[in-house]
Parts: structure tokens; sequence; C-alpha cells
């Protein structure tokens, strides 16, 4: 049976889309679960399985110091994407910027699956798994090097020329954004005429205020569940971000 309410939502977002000439995409971790990479919020997210410690804790600034093995037990368990695939809603989204209606992707994400899609124009807020560095030389290592320390001595990666710490590009808790990439998000956001919000429960500080510097025509909302910006909304779509931009013609 068709959801007549659904199909008359894709159809207006359609619209927004093809009167647009200047799309910001601002995305959290609904755009993967679809690729099978958890997210943090839901029933079975993260901050709700069991660990010896709470996920919030163990992605920290501190706790990777002070528990290094443990923080990286959950890292490559939990966080690693290494093999993850794209799904529809990246795709679309890269070829809308192929395109030329989308402009940028802001992404709370760290899984690299827009890269991965064809994007290119990709403001990677709270950085990537892909990307690690020695924090002694700064020697940089892929994924599949973090993976694999799975099998070293300690279970923590070692810089293999100088023996320092390996460390993923990735803002933990306590620790700032990257100032260059907040100021090319805000810009980006400020300047388009339609923004849409996907796979974001905008609950995450300070990533989710980007959003208040929006002064074009239309916010969208892609979500499963309400958000605190859907009242300020053009447009409300509550299912799965694929199965909406799956429907778009570009």
């Amino acid at each position: 049976m068709k959801d007549e309410n659904l199909e008359s939502k894709i159809k207006e977002l359609q619209k927004i889309i093809d009167e647009s000439e200047n799309i910001v995409f601002f995305g959290g971790a609904g755009v993967s679960t679809e690729s099978g990479i958890p997210d943090f919020r839901s029933t079975s997210g993260l901050y709700n399985q069991e660990w010896n410690y709470p996920p919030e804790e163990i992605i920290s600034h501190t706790f990777f110091y002070e528990n290094t093995k443990e923080f990286y037990r959950f890292y490559r368990a939990k966080l690693l994407s290494t093999g993850i695939k794209p799904n529809d809603a990246h795709y679309k989204l890269a070829e809308l910027e192929k395109a030329g209606k989308l402009k940028a992707i802001v992404t709370q994400n760290i899984d690299g699956l827009h890269q991965k899609a064809g994007s290119k124009e990709v403001y990677e807020i709270h950085g990537s798994t892909l990307r690690n560095y020695c924090l002694n030389c700064n020697e940089f290592y892929d994924d599949t090097f973090i993976a694999q320390s799975e099998n070293a001595p300690d279970k923590i990666p070692h810089c293999t020329k100088c023996g320092g710490l390996v460390k993923p590009d990735v803002v933990l808790y306590e620790e700032s954004l990257d100032d260059n990439l907040t100021d090319r998000s805000i810009r980006a956001i400020a300047s388009c005429d339609t923004l849409i919000i996907g796979g974001t429960s905008l609950v995450v500080y300070p990533a989710a205020s980007f959003v208040r510097y929006f002064r074009g025509k239309n916010l969208v909302l892609l979500n499963k569940s309400e958000t605190q910006m859907d009242s300020a909304a053009t447009l409300v779509i509550h299912d799965s971000i694929g199965k909406i931009l799956r429907e778009i013609k570009v």
C-alpha cells in the first residue's frame, strides 16, 4: 500500500531541489545507518550498548590518554568503517553535487562514506577514521593500520618510524572543532538558498548550532524522529533518508 502523504512530501522535496541553486546538506549518524554503521542515540545505538565504561566516556580526550587500550578496543569494534559501502543517500548527494545543485556537505560523521560515494566538497567537522597521525612525528596512517593494531602486543597502534602513539583524526569529547572547518561550514550554511538537514537529532553541540546561521528560503528536515528544528522547517519528512533521496530525480 502506497503512503500517499510520503509521496506528496517527496514531490514537494523534488520541487524544492529543482528550484534551488545553492543547496547545503547537514547530516549526522542517520545518514550512514543504512550502510550498517550504528547511530548513537536510538534504542540499538552505541549509547545504549553495554561496555565496561559509558561510550561517552570512552570516546573522550581524557579516556584516550588514560585508558588507551580500552579506547582502541571500543574504537576498532564500533567506530571503524573499513569495508563499509555508501548507501543510496550518499550516492544521491554526490549526484546532486555533480549536477551543480549541492554546493557542500557538512557532516558530523567520521566514516568517509560521502567521499567514497563521489562527493568532493565535504566538511568533516568531527574528523575521519580514515586519517590517523603519530602524536610524536605526525606520520600518517590509514584505517587499515588501526584495524591491524588488534594484533599488536599491547593492542595499541604505534608509529612504525618513531614508536609514538598513533591517534585518530577525530574530534573526541573535550576537544575543540577545527576553526577553519567551522568557519567554512557556517559560511556555506549562511549563504545557501536551501538547507537539507538529515539523520541528526540536532543535540550534539557546537555542531548543531551551525544550522541556526541559515537565512535561506527552504529548510528541509529528513529524520526518523522529531527534532528541535521541525517547527521552523519548510518541509519535514520522518522517514529514512535513503528511502527518501532514492526517489529524487537529478
